[in-house]
């Protein structure tokens, strides 16, 4: 298991921009967690930007960037989605997608004029972002009768975890968001109190 369990991201959506011969690029970044939310957005921005030519992107996903993906959506072949990608590399970026909307302007770009819009103007759009330092981990649903409260409560605030959604009464529920690092830790302990713990998908 990582140990390195910080990342960075960005905070909220940002836009860029890159015109050439009357062509207009323009790349949209957004904070993403899963590949689910991915299929989503490109899905939204094909309805929204329906006239254009292509929609290009690329995502990285996860503490280790493990997860990714690019595609050049029409475009000659590496000219698209690999250098949205590589932008998203240069910025050491992971739970991001960038989507780039290109309208076709009537004059043909050429293999290095296409990879040279597409990376402009996703580092443009990567530039108007907020960066953010993310911390890896798994959101834990933990059921305990209320006579463990205390030691529940202790452990909560020892391993710094967040909480929401709780319920309090005879039988009591939280969830609380363990980060990687500390994983085994909290599950070790757990186990000694006798907690039920569910992993929450």
């Amino acid at each position: 298991m990582t140990t390195n369990d910080t990342y960075k991201s960005i905070a909220s959506a940002s836009e860029g921009l890159f015109k050439d011969n009357g062509s207009r690029f323009i790349a949209l970044a957004y904070p993403v967690e899963s590949e689910e939310e991915v299929r989503e957005i490109v899905s939204l921005l094909r309805k929204e930007y329906h006239d254009a030519r292509h929609h290009c992107y690329a995502y990285r996903l996860g503490v280790d960037g493990a997860v990714f993906r690019s595609s050049d959506d029409g475009e000659p072949s590496g000219s698209a989605g690999r250098p949205i990608l590589g932008q998203i590399d240069s910025a050491g970026l992971s739970d991001i997608l960038v989507v780039v909307v290109r309208y076709f302007g009537g004059i043909k770009l050429g293999i290095p004029g296409l990879i040279r819009a597409y990376k402009t103007s996703t580092a443009d759009a990567i530039s108007n972002a907020r960066v953010i330092e993310k911390i890896a981990g798994d959101w834990y649903v933990i059921e305990f009768d209320y006579s463990l409260m205390q030691p529940v409560m202790k452990m909560v605030k020892e391993l710094d975890l967040p909480c929401r959604a709780q319920e309090f009464g005879l039988q009591c529920r939280m969830e609380v968001r363990v980060r990687k690092k500390l994983e085994d830790e909290f599950l070790e302990r757990t186990e000694k109190l006798s907690i039920f713990r569910n992993l929450k998908q």
